[in-house]
Formats: structure tokens, sequence, C-alpha cells
């Protein structure tokens, strides 16, 4: 009798300490960004492709910081190429994707970028908090 119950409180701490170590796991594990932000960009870019970029990685950093991540792709190398037909682009791009959600922030990149970067934050900060 008393072996089934050494057994059973050491199955029962058995437990309890498997469930312990899978929900600290958990909580420290780092979380992939639910919102994503992508630049899609080719060999050739002029000063305000670059502004888009530097300006929107930027800002998501400032404003998100590893709650949304930011990619750029060369749609010339292979893996940008891939990307872009993933999403169905298939030329210089801005946009946040959220799941099946996706917002094309390009027009508002040539604009702004270069020409009034707090505007584009603030555009950028607009939509990307409406996905979040």
């Amino acid at each position: 009798m008393r072996t089934k119950i050494n057994l059973v409180l050491l199955s029962l701490c058995a437990v309890l300490l498997f469930g312990m170590k899978v929900s600290a796991q958990t909580d420290s594990e780092p979380k992939e960004a639910l919102v994503k932000v992508y630049y899609f960009h080719v060999n050739k870019r002029c000063a305000t492709c670059k502004a888009i970029e530097s300006e929107a990685q930027q800002d998501v950093k400032e404003l998100f910081g590893s709650k949304v991540s930011f990619v750029s792709y060369n749609l010339d190398q292979p893996d940008g190429e891939a990307k872009g037909k993933e999403l169905g682009i298939n030329s210089q791009a801005l946009l946040v994707v959220k799941g099946k959600k996706k917002i094309n922030l390009t027009n508002e990149g040539f604009l702004y970028a270069r020409t009034d970067p707090g505007k584009f934050k603030k555009v950028i900060e607009e939509k990307i908090k409406s996905l979040l």
C-alpha cells in the first residue's frame, strides 16, 4: 500500500515539474511578429526608393520594436522574387501584412519618405496600429 502511495506521489511530482517546465519555456520563447512590413526593391534604386526603405525600417523599429518585423527583399534575387510572387508583388512596394490582410503603402512612401518623413511616420503608425 505504501509503495502505491509513493508511486502516486512521485507521479504527481513529475507531472507538476513537467508542467512548470513547459509553461516556463512557452513564456520565454520569442513570439513571431504577427504584423510584418515588407519592402521590395530592384537592383537599380533612386534616392526616393532608398529613403522609403530607410525611413520605413527606422519608423517601424522606433514605433513598434519587436512587435512588428521589417524585411527588405530584392526582387532581382531568387528569394525576393519568390516572396514577391507569394505576395503578388512584381515591382517596388511597401506592404504591411497581417495574415491575409495587406496594406500597400507604396504611394505614401513615394509621396512622403523624402519630402515629409514625419507625415510618412504618422501614416505607418496609423496603418500598423489598425492591425495590432
